[in-house]
């Protein structure tokens, strides 16, 4: 099964957070290689976090964007997915940078997107949005943990 992954799940990977977060996003991420979702939009909002709250300059961010890449497949936007990402926003009262990451994972072919900002447990398309910081763990994290590829 691929998976999706928020912005913040890589922001608290690179150790910004507390330690509880920081400890379960580093497990998602080696639990799940193989099979993890970055959609594009994921990657510019990591830059524009890095950027405000780090202190690092931007050229690190850049290489650190670079050594995230390989964990998984990045996918991009189209104008379609854009349409259909606006559309979605519309229907359920979205964010539309929200719904664009739902839509390229949809379209990725993700059946679970990880993120800690959007509503927990829901599903759009064959997607449940799965808070990865929740207690109890969500079965379905708990079972993609377990199930190695």
């Amino acid at each position: 099964m691929k998976v999706g992954f928020d912005t913040n799940i890589l922001i608290y990977a690179e150790g910004y957070g507390d330690a509880r977060r920081i400890a379960l996003a580093k497990q998602a991420i080696a639990g799940l290689l193989g099979r993890i979702v970055l959609p594009g939009q994921v990657l510019g909002e990591f830059y524009n976090v890095l950027a405000r709250k780090s202190g690092l300059d931007r050229f690190e961010i850049m290489r650190r964007i670079e050594a995230w890449r390989p964990i998984g497949t990045v996918v991009g936007t189209t104008p379609s997915s854009m349409l259909r990402a606006l559309q979605l926003a519309t229907d359920h009262r979205l964010q539309v940078w929200d719904a664009v990451v739902m839509v390229a994972a949809v379209e990725a072919g993700c059946a679970m997107l990880l993120s800690e900002d959007m509503q927990d447990g829901f599903l759009w398309n064959g997607l449940t949005i799965v808070n990865p910081f929740a207690t109890p763990t969500h079965p379905f994290l708990s079972a993609a943990l377990a199930a190695r590829p």
